[in-house]
């Protein structure tokens, strides 16, 4: 019922111009909208968590909206730039997508050359070069692809436990079960990887499948080369997509991570992105001391001068925001409204 009041209201504000008086104002001027994505949906992903994948249709519409829209779509570095020198273009916008599943390549890579947008391919590294599916997005799809079973838990985590998978409560008691017995066991890479095979296997999916079709993979190292050579910007996400509360530990993720970004690119990072928008005040300071320039949250907003470079707003787009909705933050109506705040994606461990 909110959701469509809200609508209602932003057509209404359309038909009477406030819209094109805000898309044209000279606030919207002073600030940039960065916009957040993650995956585009090779099966049903999106399905399974529409905060993080969207259907290749979605994002054509809405990089159509933003042609339609006349926005000025800028590389982030250079959208950054401008925004601290008060130098933006109207209707500023710069695009970004997190940890670099493969689906970037096969699926979103082809509409971002035929629209000739510039991109940020914020990128997770430990699983371009171990390529097999990311342990814990794994275990919650393989969990819901499979919610018309009975799943024991006996043979995976030696649990005295059956649980019937038709609600998400059962799905989630199962996969924190199977992500603490993988923690606890200290299970290595490949021992997890087995284990996501053995859960495919007792839901009765074709795990080999999955596999063949790069589901929750990340991009090859040979693919990151190719997407950079051809102005994808690739930026800093963490090497292993955590972000420890120790210094050491933190600096060590960032520089992992630039470490093998420079070797697949011949670049050097400097942009950051908090892994699921999980932010802390001490993480500031190891940041600058590790030479990062800019950092955006998945805290949604547009960014302004008085922002702090380290803190940076984004919108995170999906496929339950309307036309009308996403063309509203395009404006900046949006941001004069009420809304609720869309869930971060799920942490890789």
């Amino acid at each position: 019922m909110l959701k469509k009041l809200k609508q209602t209201t932003l057509r209404s504000l359309k038909s009477v111009g406030v819209s094109t008086m805000v898309h044209n104002s000279r606030w919207r001027r002073e600030r940039l909208l960065i916009l957040a994505y993650h995956g585009i949906s090779v099966l049903d992903e999106h399905e399974w968590n529409h905060t993080q994948y969207m259907p290749a249709e979605v994002f054509r519409v809405r990089l159509q909206q933003l042609k339609e829209s006349r926005c000025a779509v800028l590389p982030l570095e250079e959208a950054i730039k401008r925004l601290y020198e008060n130098d933006l273009p109207d209707r500023a916008v710069a695009i970004t997508f997190d940890d670099g599943t493969a689906d970037f390549y096969a699926r979103a890579f082809p509409l971002i050359e035929e629209f000739d947008v510039p991109v940020t391919l914020y990128l997770t590294t430990f699983y371009t070069h171990y390529q097999r599916p990311v342990f814990n997005l794994m275990v919650s799809y393989l969990l819901w692809k499979g919610r018309e079973e009975t799943l024991n838990l006996k043979p995976l985590v030696n649990a005295d436990l059956r649980l019937d998978l038709r609600s998400f409560e059962a799905q989630d008691r199962a996969r924190v079960a199977i992500l603490e017995f993988a923690h606890q066991q200290k299970l290595s890479a490949e021992e997890k990887d087995e284990l996501a095979g053995k859960l495919a296997r007792g839901l009765n999916i074709d795990y080999d499948f999955l596999l063949e079709k790069r589901i929750m993979q990340n991009l090859t190292p040979a693919e990151v080369t190719e997407l950079s050579a051809n102005d994808i910007d690739v930026q800093l996400h963490t090497h292993r997509h955590r972000t420890p509360k120790n210094r050491e530990l933190f600096i060590r993720e960032i520089e992992d991570n630039r470490k093998s970004i420079q070797e697949m690119t011949g670049r050097r990072a400097t942009h950051f992105c908090y892994p699921s928008g999980v932010y802390d005040a001490a993480f500031l300071p190891w940041l600058r001391e590790s030479g990062v320039i800019s950092a955006t949250t998945c805290e949604p907003g547009f960014a302004s001068v008085n922002a702090d470079r380290l803190l940076l707003p984004r919108v995170l787009d999906n496929p339950a925001l309307s036309p009308i909705e996403f063309e509203s933050w395009l404006t900046g109506v949006s941001a004069a409204l009420p809304r609720r705040r869309v869930p971060a994606h799920r942490m890789i461990g």
